[in-house]
């Protein structure tokens, strides 16, 4: 029997009841993930598409690019994942989106949007903003829209939500990652999420082109304030040496925060 528990958080709960009767009333949703989509946008996105797609309720997953992360492929309907707008929808749900500009679009002021969000910044520019930057991951918000709404979470869902938790909080070793998180876990477990194969799957299927690329991009480092903060650079160029993606570049600001002495760094 899988355990329930109690949702804590700066959101108001009437939130969560709103977004679940915007939903209900909508004819065709559109899910917006941000502009060079990570996991946890990725993630959200996808866990809300499953629930959709099991619930026959017409939707469409869009990102501005076609270029995205394929690590994540392994996810339930990440195939489905469009950079064309479709031609009508009646509701937007963004997810890890701060701003208007994390869109990559402008959207219709007339159409109503469900805000999902955990950064400190977020504007909160929708008609229902679900947004609570104490929060380890934007997946865990939409966790709580689940849970609070009673909606069951499948296998497909629960993997989604897991990478994006997982992800979003460096493998759970950050400080917002609390108890309710590994409650959250947990559960999502119980749900069929496998961790074992979701971490083989994000952390063993890296390019040749990655390798070729932070070499480039750790020989820029620059250090300031006796090392507490540091600098690292990607130059277009070599991106296009390596054939590497500008994700590939980035993983080398975790490689650099690793460093004893790092307290700030920045790409």
């Amino acid at each position: 029997m899988k355990k329930d528990f109690i949702i804590c958080n700066k959101v108001d709960m009437s939130e969560y009841t709103k977004a679940l009767e915007l939903i209900e009333k909508s004819r065709y949703i559109l899910i917006v993930t941000h502009v060079n989509p990570d996991p946890d946008s990725i993630g959200s996105a996808l866990a809300l598409s499953n629930l959709f797609y099991e619930n026959k309720i017409k939707h469409k997953v869009y990102n501005i690019s076609s270029d995205l992360p394929m690590n994540l492929d392994f996810i339930s309907r990440f195939d489905k994942i469009s950079d064309q707008l479709p031609a009508f929808f009646d509701l937007i749900i963004t997810v890890d989106c701060g701003s208007y500009k994390r869109l990559g679009f402008k959207p219709d002021p007339m159409i109503p949007i469900i805000n999902i969000d955990h950064h400190k910044s977020n504007e909160n520019f929708g008609v229902v903003n679900i947004v609570d930057s104490m929060k380890s991951s934007t997946a865990e918000l939409v966790f709580e829209f689940f849970k609070h709404n009673g909606l069951y979470i499948t296998k497909n869902s629960a993997t989604a939500l897991y990478v994006g938790i997982y992800d979003d909080t460096l493998a759970f070793s950050l400080g917002r990652c609390d108890e309710r998180t590994f409650e959250k876990i947990n559960f999502l477990v119980e749900c069929g999420a496998s961790p074992s194969d979701i971490a083989n799957k994000l952390l063993r299927r890296d390019s040749l082109a990655k390798y070729r690329i932070i070499p480039k991009v750790l020989d820029s480092l620059e250090l300031f304030k006796e090392g507490e903060i540091a600098s690292i650079i990607a130059k277009e160029e070599w991106f296009k040496q390596t054939g590497a993606h500008n994700r590939d570049g980035e993983d080398a600001l975790d490689m650099v925060m690793s460093i004893a002495v790092v307290d700030i760094a920045f790409l």
